[in-house]
């Protein structure tokens, strides 16, 4: 067995379950941060997990890996301190439990997070946030999946993490049509629907003929869609859409700019800002719209 396995395993079940009781959200977040670098460290030694130690995961791995993120997965440094922010977590927890890699693991913990600027927030304008749903292939099932998926995303203002954690039964139609979403915190919200939502969710709930506890948007083979594939399918529809709306820039659109355009959207139809933070699940207080700029000026 790896030496590292014990302690990862204690990393999820005790650490973050039973001591922190984080949301099933971080924990999700954390279990694909340590895979992707685990696979990276494999693919770099040749060696399966079940045989890593704490030496192959050295600093210089580690930097190696982040490197990684940023120049072949092209992760902006948000994502790749999110991910170091989850190796940061396992080693201070392997800290205490193998004082024998102290001095390696202090190196581990000292690595800083990458700095950036600050960019004013994009949004999609009406025109471009058209162009994005209508660019979804319809003839593909895929294609039905990511346009459903989108239009929910846009006018919602879920994040990623809710929109992947849905599942069937989270979405009711009809009188009150609404979505229901755990978010930050372990909170629950519902968001209402708007008609055009609720129709083209109703079609793809048909065809998706899921049970109640099964995701809502999955891959082919029935699992859920991770947030790196949600970033992806993105990238790849506003590429299809800057063909027709050429102010759209595919490498600024990320998901979260679907959350932005959902709240600014709602602010240029006159809906209270108090009312605007409840929506997106700002329980904490109302955020400023200020600072924001369409997409194609961003």
């Amino acid at each position: 067995m790896s030496a590292i396995a014990p302690t990862l395993q204690g990393f999820f079940t005790e650490r973050l379950v039973k001591q922190r009781r984080v949301s099933p959200r971080t924990i999700a977040s954390y279990r694909d941060s340590l895979k992707l670098l685990l696979v990276f460290v494999q693919q770099r030694t040749g060696k399966p997990p079940t045989t890593l130690d704490w030496a192959d995961l050295d600093v210089e791995m580690i930097g190696a890996f982040l490197e990684y993120l940023e120049t072949n997965r092209h992760n902006g440094p948000r994502t790749r301190n999110l991910r170091l922010t989850a190796i940061r977590s396992l080693f201070a927890y392997a800290a205490l439990r193998h004082p024998e890699h102290a001095e390696l693991i202090h190196r581990v913990l000292a690595i800083p997070a990458k700095r950036f600027d600050k960019q004013l927030v994009s949004f999609l304008t009406p025109v471009q946030i058209d162009a994005l749903i209508d660019a979804p292939d319809r003839s593909r099932w895929e294609g039905r999946r990511d346009r459903a998926l989108l239009l929910l995303a846009v006018q919602t203002g879920l994040r990623v993490s809710e929109l992947i954690g849905l599942d069937c039964g989270d979405a009711s139609l009809g009188v009150g049509a609404h979505v229901r979403c755990l978010g930050k915190g372990r909170k629950h919200r519902a968001v209402p629907l708007t008609s055009s939502t609720q129709a083209v969710l109703r079609i793809w709930l048909t065809e998706r003929a899921g049970r109640r506890d099964e995701p809502l948007f999955p891959t082919r083979t029935g699992r859920r869609l991770s947030i790196d594939a949600v970033q992806r399918l993105v990238r790849e529809h506003a590429t299809t859409a800057a063909r027709r709306c050429p102010s759209i820039r595919p490498e600024q659109l990320h998901p979260h700019v679907l959350r932005h355009s959902c709240a600014m959207t709602l602010l240029h139809a006159g809906v209270d800002t108090a009312v605007i933070a409840l929506w997106l699940g700002h329980f904490s207080g109302v955020r400023t719209p200020s600072g924001c700029a369409p997409l194609s000026a961003a």
